[in-house]
């Protein structure tokens, strides 16, 4: 987010705060995991993703590396559990829709809901909202899915 976004935001110091997606997609600006992991000393995605776990309440020797930048970071937001990344979304819609699919399919696991939509009336953000939690979304065809996984920060792609 912008240098200064969450000062403006909070009512006091101790407030925890998360930009909403819409904040994210009109000012946010993506960082690729490589660079985090430049800028933290973390030489494999392996150690990243061990650090990443200490964020869900896993402790990790690899989180004493990233720990510092985060918290020297205040404008820097990981991205949330359970949740595909609104910066990676569209590009996920246009791998499911790259065999000629107009019809996405999704399914809901822990509310057990599901349903499907027309590629072209939904926005990146109603698509992102269908779940509060994961869910599964497939093509017509069923070539491709992707899918948040369970108390993590990874989008699963099956082909």
């Amino acid at each position: 987010m912008p240098f200064g976004w969450d000062k403006s935001k909070r009512e006091n110091p101790y407030q925890h705060i998360y930009p909403s997606d819409e904040e994210m997609l009109k000012l946010g600006e993506p960082i690729s995991w490589k660079e985090v992991m430049a800028k933290c000393n973390l030489k494999s995605y392996k150690e990243l993703f061990k650090a990443l776990q200490h964020l869900t309440g896993v402790s990790s020797d690899e989180y004493k590396k990233l720990a510092p930048y985060v918290n020297s970071n205040p404008d820097f937001y990981y991205p949330e559990e359970d949740r595909t990344s609104l910066f990676i979304l569209n590009s996920l819609v246009e791998i499911l829709c790259s065999k000629g699919a107009n019809t996405l399919y999704f399914s809901e696991p822990i509310h057990d809901t599901n349903g499907s939509f027309k590629v072209n009336d939904m926005s990146s953000l109603e698509i992102a909202n269908l779940s509060p939690n994961e869910s599964i979304i497939t093509d017509e065809n069923m070539d491709f899915a992707f899918m948040g996984i369970y108390d993590s920060f990874i989008t699963l792609l099956l082909a």
